[in-house]
């Protein structure tokens, strides 16, 4: 049965869809089986991993509001084992679309429970809120991945991030866990990013990874070649960083 794991956090620019892309890429790399979610209206992790919106005839927003078949919806990528079910930008619209709808907080765990059993790991990129859809994908998963950027205000707002996932689990889905804090954007000759690490590891102590996803040029360069950084540059410090990260994840949930 395959994880779901969403990536969350309602601070935008923290790397959580850059984290998608290349954690995605790397657990492929890997040899596992692989689904991206795009549950963000802005579509970055779709045309991050070389999908044309423009082309796409069926998305997650049609599986959300048009029930359509979410198998219509899965996409191959240039990387073997890893497909993405895209998003749209009429995403925008679905939240309000959606509060007519029975039991609309677990819309989409009931779209992806017929294909969790295809993939090892499901990846859902959430959007810079706390809107129905990240609730909806936080009832979906198992456990959610919390990007946190090395920055001054890195921890503001991740009290309440973790209020909704406490409520959630309460109320919705009392099987998800937090599988783990990451520090991205990491620049280790700043006496501030280091403060921030020591910091985040003492609050969370053994929910922080191990490994620290690093500043880098190659990174931020990939997705608009629709690249994640394993292709674009195989031996750039960010690819090496998302597939550390990847054996992580996978040694922790063996």
């Amino acid at each position: 049965m395959g994880k779901i794991i969403a990536l969350a956090n309602q601070k935008g620019g923290v790397g959580k869809t850059t984290t998608t892309i290349n954690l995605a890429a790397s657990l492929a790399t890997l040899e596992k089986t692989v689904l991206v979610v795009d549950a963000d209206p802005q579509a970055n992790a779709s045309s991050g991993l070389g999908v044309d919106i423009k082309d796409v005839d069926c998305s997650i927003y049609e599986c959300i509001i048009d029930h359509a078949d979410i198998h219509d919806a899965i996409y191959e990528t240039d990387i073997e084992g890893l497909d993405i079910v895209p998003s749209h930008i009429d995403l925008v619209g679905a939240e309000i679309e959606m509060l007519n709808l029975d039991n609309r907080e677990k819309v989409l765990s009931k779209i992806l429970e017929p294909i969790r059993g295809d993939y090892d790991f499901v990846l859902i990129d959430c959007s810079p809120s706390l809107g129905l859809i990240t609730v909806n994908a936080l009832t979906a998963a198992d456990s959610v991945i919390i990007p946190v950027q090395c920055e001054y205000f890195a921890l503001e707002g991740i009290s309440k991030l973790l209020n909704t996932i406490k409520i959630i689990k309460t109320k919705l889905n009392p099987k998800l866990e937090i599988e783990g804090f990451l520090l991205t954007m990491y620049d280790q000759r700043l006496r501030l990013a280091r403060q921030i690490y020591d910091e985040v590891k003492r609050h969370f102590q053994e929910l922080v990874f191990k490994t620290v996803i690093q500043r880098n040029v190659k990174l931020s360069e990939a997705p608009s070649h629709g690249l994640p950084a394993i292709l674009y540059d195989a031996e750039s410090t960010g690819a090496k960083n998302h597939l550390a990260l990847a054996k992580e994840i996978i040694d922790k949930n063996n």
